[in-house]
């Protein structure tokens, strides 16, 4: 069983990323909240209030509203 270890404990590597990793996820939940909101409901796969329920999972929301929940352009 592992240990919970407090943050000056940590190297200054593990620190860094940590935190890159939380800027990461705050960048891509912000984006995908925003092109939501911007996004025409007939452009998005499903009801708005179901993708933005699922933005707040992690990094696992986020990127599978870009994956999987915007609709492509038709093709002019």
């Amino acid at each position: 069983m592992t240990t919970r270890r407090k943050w000056s404990e940590l190297s200054k590597l593990q620190r860094r990323t940590i935190v890159v990793a939380g800027v990461a996820e705050i960048a891509l939940l912000a984006a995908a909240l925003l092109d939501i909101k911007r996004r025409p409901a007939e452009g998005i796969r499903g009801p708005k209030w179901m993708w933005r329920a699922a933005a707040f999972v992690s990094f696992v929301g986020p990127l599978s509203y870009f994956i999987c929940g915007r609709r492509r352009a038709e093709p002019v």
